[in-house]
């Protein structure tokens, strides 16, 4: 399977916010949104970071609750590891442990396509088993 089925599954909508959004702003967004990372787009639409949980928590931690009012853009994650529709599941799952990252904006020709998560890929390989499972099943009784 790859990435490009996994955006057909679970749809392309991506939560975003602005660089100069707060991250207690951008905490409600990921509690509402019940997701554990947000995007962060110029305003021409181009990803310039993303920002996760930990990335809020580790600004908490080392500044206490004053750092609910700085921008996101002072705490988000530059370096930005992407995919692309056609790289398959078992390779995201290989780049995801090796950067110790759970999501993964899919990106081709500079256009941003979706994103996926560590939960949407574990969910597509389990997908994947069971079919596989089910076809060796049928197998071996078909064979009888």
């Amino acid at each position: 399977m790859r990435v490009e089925g996994v955006l057909q599954a679970k749809g392309a909508d991506v939560v975003s916010v602005g660089p100069e959004t707060t991250l207690q702003e951008a905490a409600v967004v990921l509690r509402s949104r019940r997701i554990g990372a947000l995007l962060v787009l110029n305003t021409s639409g181009a990803v310039q970071g993303i920002l996760s949980e930990r990335d809020i928590v580790t600004a908490v931690a080392e500044k206490g609750a004053d750092a609910l009012a700085s921008a996101v853009s002072t705490v988000m994650t530059t370096d930005v590891v992407s995919c692309l529709p056609s790289d398959t599941v078992e390779a995201l799952m290989s780049v995801m442990t090796d950067h110790r990252i759970r999501h993964l904006p899919v990106i081709a020709d500079g256009q941003l396509l979706g994103i996926v998560s560590i939960g949407d890929v574990v969910k597509r390989r389990l997908s994947e088993v069971s079919d596989e499972a089910k076809a060796l099943q049928d197998y071996i009784t078909m064979g009888r």
